[in-house]
C-alpha cells in the first residue's frame, strides 16, 4: 500500500511534467496549422513535420534536462538546501517551455500575415487557449512547489498570521507595562529610562489599526477559518493578474497584426521572469517593480496613445502606483525631510 507521501510526490511530479510538456505540443500544433494553410491543402507532410520537431524537442529536453535535475534534487538533498533564493524547476519552465511557446505564438501571427501577401487571413482576435494554456501551466508549477512543504491533510493554520498577532500584543503589553510602572513607581521608571531610550523608535510605537472581530463559537467562526493553503492558491492567480491582463490585449487585432505584439510578449515574458525567486525572497518585491511594474507603465501608455484604450486604464494607475509607492517608502521615507515617524489615531 503506498503511503501518502509516495502519492503525494507522483502526483506533484505528474501535474510539473504536464505543465513541462503540454504548452509546447499545443502551440506548436496550432503553428503547424497555421503554416499548413499556406501550403497545398493535400500535403499534410510540413503540417507533420512540426508536429513530429515538437514532440522530439519536448523529449529531448525532458530526458536530457528535466529527468536529470529531477533526480538530482531529489536524491541529493544537500544539493538542494545550497540553492538558495531562486527555485530551478520554475527556471526550467520558463526558459524551456514559455519561451519557446511566446515565440511560435509570434510565428503563428506572422505566418497568418503573411500569407498571400494580405492581412485578410488574419482573424479578428486570436484564440485565447494557447496564451491561457502557457500561463496556467506556469501558475500551476507555482503552486505545486510552494505547496510542496504543506501536508494535504489535516488543518494547517496561517503561522504568518499567527506571529504578527503574537508580535502585536506583545509590544502592546511592553508599552502599558512601562506606563503602569511609571505612574506607580517614579523612581525605578526613572533609573529604567536610560535602558528604555536606547531601543530604537520603531520598538517603542505601536501602530494601532482599525479593531477586526474575532468569532469563537457558530458558523461565523467556520465562515472565519483561514487556512495558508487555500490563500496560496488565490495570492498566486492574482499575482499574476496584471501579467495575464498584458498578454489578453496581445489578442487585440489591431496588436498582433502591427508590431505592437513583440514588445507586449517581450515585456510579458520579462514579468514572468518573477516566478524563478523564491516566495520570501528579500528581492521579490524590487523585482516585480522592475520587471513588471515600470515597464508596463511605459508599455501600457505607449499603447493607449497609439491605439487608444485596448488595455485598461485602472492597469496603468495600478503600475503607476505600486512604483511611486514602492520607491517612496523605501528609498524618499530614508531622507531627512521625510524621515520623521509619524503616527495617527484616524
Amino acid at each position: 500500500m503506498f503511503s501518502g507521501r509516495i502519492i503525494k510526490l507522483v502526483v506533484f511530479e505528474l501535474l510539473e511534467f504536464a505543465a513541462f510538456s503540454v504548452p509546447t505540443l499545443v502551440i506548436m500544433e496550432q503553428f503547424a496549422t497555421a503554416y499548413q494553410k499556406t501550403r497545398d491543402g493535400s500535403d499534410r507532410t510540413h503540417y507533420w513535420l512540426i508536429v513530429s520537431c515538437s514532440i522530439a524537442y519536448v523529449a529531448a529536453m525532458s530526458l536530457l534536462i528535466w529527468v536529470p535535475i529531477k533526480v538530482v534534487l531529489f536524491k541529493r538533498w544537500h544539493l538542494y538546501k545550497k540553492i538558495v533564493g531562486w527555485r530551478p524547476v520554475l527556471m526550467m519552465c520558463v526558459v524551456l517551455t514559455t519561451l519557446p511557446s511566446f515565440s511560435f505564438s509570434i510565428a503563428v501571427t506572422e505566418v497568418q500575415k503573411n500569407f498571400n501577401g494580405s492581412q485578410n487571413s488574419v482573424p479578428d482576435s486570436l484564440p485565447d487557449l494557447p496564451v491561457s494554456l502557457v500561463l496556467f501551466s506556469l501558475i500551476v508549477v507555482d503552486i505545486t512547489e510552494k505547496l510542496r512543504i504543506y501536508p494535504l491533510r489535516g488543518s494547517q493554520q496561517s503561522h504568518e498570521d499567527n506571529d504578527i498577532h503574537i508580535t502585536s500584543l506583545h509590544q502592546i503589553k511592553t508599552v502599558t507595562e512601562q506606563v503602569v510602572r511609571g505612574d506607580e513607581n517614579p523612581a525605578p521608571a526613572q533609573a529604567a529610562k536610560p535602558a528604555v531610550m536606547s531601543q530604537p523608535h520603531h520598538h517603542m510605537t505601536v501602530l494601532v489599526g482599525p479593531q477586526e472581530p474575532s468569532f469563537h463559537s457558530g458558523i461565523l467562526r467556520t465562515m472565519s477559518h483561514r487556512d495558508v493553503r487555500a490563500e496560496l492558491f488565490l495570492r498566486s492567480f492574482l499575482t499574476w493578474s496584471d501579467t495575464i491582463e498584458m498578454l489578453r490585449v496581445a489578442g487585440h487585432h489591431a496588436v498582433y497584426s502591427s508590431g505592437w505584439v513583440y514588445p507586449v510578449y517581450i515585456f510579458s515574458y520579462i514579468s514572468l521572469l518573477r516566478m524563478v525567486f523564491t516566495p520570501k525572497n528579500p528581492l521579490l518585491n524590487s523585482m516585480g517593480v522592475l520587471l513588471q511594474d515600470l515597464p508596463f507603465v511605459f508599455l501600457r501608455l505607449s499603447l493607449i496613445i497609439a491605439l487608444g484604450t485596448i488595455t485598461p486604464v485602472l492597469g496603468l494607475c495600478k503600475n503607476i502606483l505600486v512604483t511611486v509607492s514602492y520607491v517612496y517608502f523605501n528609498y524618499v521615507t530614508k531622507l531627512r525631510p521625510f524621515s520623521a515617524f509619524e503616527t495617527s489615531p484616524f
